[in-house]
């Protein structure tokens, strides 16, 4: 099957997460994607927070799989041959390091042109160059502060809240495959390459654009109608948190089911649309809530939202989850089972639709992972396992020309490791966090 990115060539000088979610999408639509990782560790997601000893993490497989490793010291004269010798050949290169490092490393973007003018560079950072705060490290729940998410998220007697969704990584580099792919578009008109710029602060913003604007809104009216604190709660100048409000206008609350009491995801999100009240009323076997003045417009209800959620609830006591799904699913209720990590992982229909594969590995036998969540009618991508620390050392640099011979003796100085070769120090097993 040819692949819509079969023949890009892609060097991945990545690690942890946002740069490595850009790349592996990269990689499962067919481009060539090669990491280069140091000769100790490799990215230090290979061994954080790891469930077997001197095996690659989940946290590594997870976010480089269809990819291959090589391991080379680039600060050696003869790894910096090599890197220039695969910028030379490369359509892309990725990475996502603390500022300024690519220009200590010798690879800044004025000599990457001059290597390849049609070379399109990806950077990932936490803050963009105009920011205040550009020298500053950035994680994940960093960049969801710094992007107004956790501000907005949580309930509003409580503090701010980060998301378990990966708002801040694997969202910037989401954002990053689209500028890259952009710009490769745009290099088949010009002939030129680009540099690209994404800074997770800024794609945080962009997902909660709607949050901007109930700032806007606020501003001008003074309150959110749409809000839990509206009518009776106060609004200050700052939008608050809504708990488990809709976002879009349309009120909505997680709601007990049956078996809550024992079972912490024993609930459902239940939506309140506005144009299929009258149905939501005929489901809950309510018809008389239709005509009533207090209930039979959305601001009329709004008032009463708490009262009518805990109706809902009284409605739900008898039901698990999944049978209040299916008693609301003919009515066109907007609603939805919260579902555990543990039901995902084994979900027949998100199995059988390859949004979770089961990937088999050297070291581990095979690994649960996620695949494409972008489902084509011409395609489907295949997800194969994620490399081993400078698995492919030998056919990278064989591929430039270089002789066994040759890939021999760079092994013995210590420019290359060894082709499939594990992690042997045991300090490496720790939860410490890498710089991004």
């Amino acid at each position: 099957m040819n692949l819509p990115l079969e023949g890009i060539k892609v060097i991945d000088f990545t690690g942890v997460q946002a740069g490595p979610a850009c790349t592996q999408l990269m990689a499962w639509f067919g481009a060539d994607v090669l990491k280069v990782e140091r000769l100790s560790g490799g990215d230090v997601t290979r061994r954080q927070l790891r469930d077997i000893p001197d095996v690659d993490a989940l946290y590594f497989t997870q976010l480089n799989s269809n990819k291959k490793s090589l391991a080379v010291d680039t600060k050696t004269p003869e790894g910096k041959k090599i890197m220039e010798q695969l910028i030379r050949e490369a359509d892309v290169l990725v990475e996502n390091f603390a500022p300024g490092a690519m220009d200590r490393m010798g690879f800044s973007w004025e000599h990457i042109q001059e290597l390849n003018p049609t070379l399109i560079y990806g950077s990932v950072k936490g803050f963009n160059d105009q920011s205040p705060y550009s020298d500053l490290k950035v994680y994940e729940n960093v960049a969801q502060c710094a992007g107004g998410a956790a501000s907005t998220t949580g309930f509003w007697d409580g503090p701010p809240t980060v998301s378990a969704a990966a708002l801040g990584d694997s969202n910037s580099g989401m954002h990053l495959a689209i500028g890259i792919l952009t710009a490769l578009i745009g290099r088949q008109k010009t002939g030129k390459g680009q540099k690209i710029s994404v800074a997770m602060q800024d794609c945080v913003l962009n997902l909660c654009r709607v949050k901007l604007r109930d700032q806007l809104r606020l501003e001008r009216v003074g309150y959110l109608e749409e809000y839990p604190q509206y009518p009776n709660g106060v609004f200050t100048d700052v939008v608050p948190r809504g708990g488990n409000a809709g976002g879009g206008g349309q009120p909505g609350w997680v709601l007990k089911c049956k078996g809550w009491e024992g079972d912490p995801n024993a609930y459902i999100y239940f939506t309140i649309q506005e144009q299929d009240w009258e149905q939501t009323c005929q489901a809950l076997g309510k018809p008389e809530w239709i005509t009533d003045p207090a209930y039979s417009t959305a601001r009329a209800r709004q008032p009463h939202i708490f009262e009518i959620f805990a109706d809902i609830e009284k409605w739900l006591a008898d039901k698990t989850k999944y049978e209040a799904i299916d008693k609301l699913r003919p009515y066109g209720v907007p609603c939805a089972p919260v579902l555990s990590m543990k039901e995902i992982a084994y979900d027949p229909a998100l199995r059988a639709s390859r949004t979770i594969v089961e990937v088999p590995h050297k070291q581990r036998g095979s690994y649960l992972t996620v695949g494409s969540p972008i489902k084509f009618s011409g395609f489907t991508p295949e997800i194969t396992s994620s490399p081993l620390l400078g698995e492919h050392t030998g056919e990278v640099l064989a591929g430039l020309g270089y002789s066994p011979e040759q890939i021999a003796r760079l092994r013995e100085k210590k420019v290359l490791l060894k082709d499939g070769a594990a992690d042997t120090h045991p300090e490496h097993n720790t939860l410490a966090l890498a710089s991004k």
